[in-house]
């Protein structure tokens, strides 16, 4: 797989200051973080056409001259506010510092999640390792570890995690549970969110779900709470464990923002166990965030910056593919991948795998 991706087009002058952004990168995004907590952006934006002065930031909100200061001319340099004789207004960006939900989501989870631990992210390359991960416990990966997390860390990956997948459930239903679908196998099923839209989507349908027993305690308590445990069956399993076969007699195989949890060794085995249990009318459905797939370059920029998560916290293996990645695992297990579906949700593909005639 040959990649053409991105120029050098940049004058020397803009190229030294984009390097400055990423030296001082760190510190940039505390001082962003620190705006938008402590209520300086929001009280800005509540003074969008006649600005507001310093001092009176510093008094409604209770803080010292020399902190509302130092965070503002920080702002100033990343352009989240501009100032006009000597009052301050909101920019677009500093709107989608303090507004928007999906920055608001990946500011969260870099804080809560990431930061500390990124400390570490060359001794991850080194050995392989999800080194970051021990700001949290001694986990091998976080997934072991993830119902012990704090309720801060877990609050902001559940966070994470949903927003880019729940956008697209209600769009891929319609393709996945079509006439005859009784049976789906939700691997990976986490909090069971997927299992239960599929319960209300059709009264037809029974959910079992694949997952580590922390996970699985999560789902239970969501499943029992929607009056579906009669419809959907929780199976406890290491899905590292590939001498474990999966469940037989699924017309559905479901995988969302799973694969890209685990190295390709991995995928190449959980897809191997799929085929192992498909016949000629099993469909499996692979939901995913390719980053050769997006529209914007701001999706792109946060993928890659995704994949570093895998590599220091999360497991120290795995990424945010390209799709071409996946697609060569898919064919080597003995599937094709019989339909391509873009722009789900967010900005998701999902692919639609069969068995190869």
């Amino acid at each position: 797989m040959k990649l053409n991706h991105g120029s050098d087009n940049k004058t020397a002058l803009q190229s030294k200051f984009d390097a400055q952004k990423i030296a001082f990168g760190p510190i940039m995004f505390q001082a962003a973080r620190a705006l938008r907590d402590l209520g300086i952006l929001k009280l800005i934006r509540s003074h969008r056409r006649e600005g507001i002065e310093m001092e009176e930031i510093s008094r409604e909100l209770d803080l010292s001259i020399y902190g509302v200061k130092v965070l503002l001319e920080a702002g100033l340099s990343m352009e989240l506010v501009w100032v006009e004789e000597g009052r301050y207004k909101l920019t677009k960006t500093g709107w989608h510092i303090l507004s928007d939900e999906l920055t608001r989501v990946n500011m969260d989870f870099m804080q809560d999640v990431n930061y500390l631990g990124m400390h570490s992210l060359d001794e991850s390359i080194r050995t392989g390792t999800p080194t970051g991960l021990r700001t949290f416990g001694d986990w091998t990966t976080i997934y072991e570890g993830l119902s012990q997390l704090p309720a801060v860390v877990q609050d902001s990956w559940f966070a994470f995690d949903h927003f880019y997948s729940d956008y697209s459930f209600l769009e891929i239903l319609p393709l996945v549970i079509t006439p005859g679908v009784k049976h789906i196998l939700d691997v990976g099923g986490n909090t069971g969110k997927f299992a239960i839209r599929c319960a209300r989507y059709s009264d037809e349908v029974h959910i079992t779900i694949l997952d580590l027993p922390g996970q699985l305690e999560k789902a239970r308590a969501n499943i029992e709470k929607e009056g579906l445990s009669d419809r959907i069956t929780l199976m406890p399993v290491n899905l590292l464990d590939h001498t474990v076969g999966f469940p037989g007699g699924m017309d559905v195989i479901w995988m969302s923002q799973f694969l890209d949890c685990f190295s390709k060794a991995d995928i190449g085995e959980l897809l191997r166990r799929s085929g192992e249990v498909m016949n000629s009318n099993t469909a499996l459905f692979i939901l995913e965030l390719f980053w050769d797939k997006q529209k914007f370059e701001a999706s792109t920029y946060s993928l890659h910056a995704t994949s570093l998560y895998f590599t220091n916290i999360a497991n120290g293996c795995s990424q945010m593919y390209h799709s071409l990645d996946l697609e060569e695992l898919i064919h080597k297990s003995g599937m094709v991948v019989a339909d391509s579906y873009e722009d789900i949700g967010v900005s998701h593909t999902l692919f639609k795998c069969m068995l190869k005639s």
